[in-house]
């Protein structure tokens, strides 16, 4: 019997995500009104291309070492997980895995696989592959390891690997017949099931990780090394299947996967192309010329002008937090908690949130929305007072503060619309309190993500679109690993503040749960602040009138199979 995942927590988001999905009147329509044409009533013709304007390029096309939303929504189209999200929501929902159970010391969780399943290389799906995708995860060697390739296994299945099991969240994977999958966890979680729906965790084919030999990771300077199966031979059992990566043309191309398991999900599109446009604005004047149908994260100043122009524009919930990141490790004065706080008070969110954000947009308290059971209601904002920031410094004996502050460019994030003038008015705000500021930008996948995971950057901006509706997964997703990109192992409570995280992720009474999260979310900010939140934001997507059953999702997390083109 499936758990009772359709939580009252997972609600709340998929309200708000039901209510954008029919703002957009874009909703897909059921399978039981097709025809024996092949069209589907009221969602135009099967068949078509759509051209999507993606902000960056994909780091790669393995999702396991995918850290980024413009990788994800590419991978996203090829591959499944065991379970999915509800188009529109945060809810749990089945997909190769038809229902499942946990045992009632919840360290072992059953999975009930559909049957019938072929990965896009015609090979089976089962629990043997299963199995093989946890432990390939698990087993990773060498810089494979590595916080920049396999984020979301330590931050979420981790922190360990193989050869370090006894810190790691995930035991082992059994496989006692082809439909039945169990995977075997070392403590409770509040995570599972819902993690399995992370692009990260999707299943893919065994043979091909064998034959292109997908483990093997190697460092390159500041970078690293992906092998061929992760550039060029994705193989999963999604509606979509890779076609071909032109990095001259800046397209990735998609065809539709004509054996896909759910007819009522198959993909309606013949292709689907993801076109780079770095450019925020080339990207609206690709749309108006029409050489692309969509775009993701237009400037929230255009949107009253999209849609006067009879372009469809839907503005998501927000669900996300934007934050100016703090590195510890490589200037110790970045270790005193005054100096952080004087960060903190330097910077005029408010007034950041007025003229650089979209109508909706809100000054964070903490790093979570407070549509996420454990948001502390009783915290206010840290208050912009650069004469406190002042002194704060002065008695920190930093009035000489000098930071390395790094910014991303060819990006458009969901909580960081305009990365430059976000960095523009939070830089002089710093410096009208004495801090002195060196700028540093790299392309968010041409060095920035490396610097950031690697610590390299003092400070620098960086947010997150909640994966799935939990406290953990956003701020145990930051601080949960002392060696995290803000090195808070290098104060004396980074462990703590992990261990804390990890005894609220393993409390099974939600109510003691929640009320640990919200002490947390209270110290994180008056104890620690190993980092300053500055704002959560409501991102739009836009697509033009001929594209329907595009359903947004409040995690940008959209499908495109069930979109058609008229």
């Amino acid at each position: 019997m499936t758990p009772p995942i359709q939580s009252r927590l997972l609600r709340r988001v998929a309200a708000a995500g039901l209510a954008g999905a029919v703002a957009l009147s874009l909703s897909a329509c059921a399978q039981s009104e097709r025809d024996n044409t092949g069209s589907q009533s009221g969602q135009g013709k099967v068949g078509g291309t759509m051209t999507f304007g993606a902000a960056g390029a994909p780091e790669v096309f393995d999702p396991f070492y995918a850290t980024d939303g413009e990788t994800f929504r590419v991978t996203r189209q090829m591959f499944d997980g065991l379970v999915t999200y509800k188009p529109g929501t945060a809810d749990v929902a089945p997909q190769l895995a038809e229902k499942w159970e946990a045992s009632s010391d919840g360290l072992k969780w059953t999975f009930h696989l559909r049957t019938g399943v072929k990965f896009h290389d015609g090979t089976d799906f089962n629990a043997e592959a299963v199995c093989y995708n946890f432990e390939r995860m698990f087993d990773q060697k060498g810089a494979g390891q590595s916080e920049s390739v396999s984020t979301y296994w330590i931050d979420n299945l981790g922190p360990g690997f193989k050869d370090g099991a006894k810190s790691a969240l995930y035991k082992s994977c059994d496989a006692p017949s082809a439909d039945t999958a169990v995977v075997n966890v070392n403590r409770v979680t509040s995570k599972i099931p819902s993690i399995f729906g992370l692009p990260s965790f999707s299943m893919q084919s065994p043979k091909a990780l064998k034959d292109f030999d997908a483990n093997n990771i190697q460092a390159a300077g500041d970078s690293f090394k992906y092998p061929s199966y992760a550039l060029e031979h994705p193989t999963g059992t999604g509606p979509f299947k890779f076609g071909k990566y032109d990095k001259a043309n800046g397209t990735v191309e998609l065809v539709r996967n004509e054996d896909y398991f759910d007819s009522a999900g198959k993909a309606k599109l013949d292709k689907l192309i993801f076109k780079i446009i770095p450019d925020e604005t080339a990207r609206k004047q690709a749309l108006k010329a029409g050489t692309i149908d969509g775009y993701d994260f237009p400037a929230p100043a255009d949107w009253a002008g999209l849609k006067s122009d009879g372009f469809n524009v839907a503005v998501r919930p927000p669900f996300n937090i934007l934050y100016m990141g703090i590195t510890q490790k490589n200037n110790p004065k970045l270790q005193d908690f005054k100096v952080r706080q004087a960060l903190a008070y330097a910077i005029n969110r408010q007034q950041l949130v007025t003229s650089q954000l979209p109508e909706g947009a809100k000054v964070a308290t903490q790093f979570i929305p407070d549509t996420v059971d454990g948001y502390n209601t009783s915290l206010q904002a840290i208050p912009f007072d650069t004469a406190k920031a002042k002194s704060l410094l002065a008695e920190a004996n930093a009035t000489d503060l000098t930071v390395n502050f790094y910014w991303p460019s060819e990006v458009t994030r969901p909580y960081m619309p305009n990365p430059r003038d976000i960095f523009g008015a939070i830089s002089a705000n710093l410096q009208a309190a004495g801090i002195k500021v060196n700028p540093v930008t790299k392309p968010w996948n041409g060095g920035y993500l490396d610097d950031v995971d690697e610590a390299r950057a003092d400070l620098f901006l960086l947010g997150w679109t909640g994966d799935y509706n939990t406290a953990d997964n956003f701020i145990a997703t930051f601080f949960g690993n002392p060696e995290n990109r803000f090195q808070t192992k290098f104060s004396p409570w980074g462990q703590e503040l992990a261990d804390r995280l990890k005894a609220a992720d393993s409390e099974p009474d939600a109510t003691k749960r929640n009320q640990l999260y919200q002490q947390l979310n209270a110290d994180i900010i008056q104890k620690y602040l190993p980092a300053v939140p500055i704002s959560h934001s409501p991102p739009a997507l836009v697509v033009s009138k001929n594209i329907q059953g595009l359903v947004p999702s409040p995690l940008t997390a959209e499908d495109f199979n069930s979109v058609s083109k008229t």
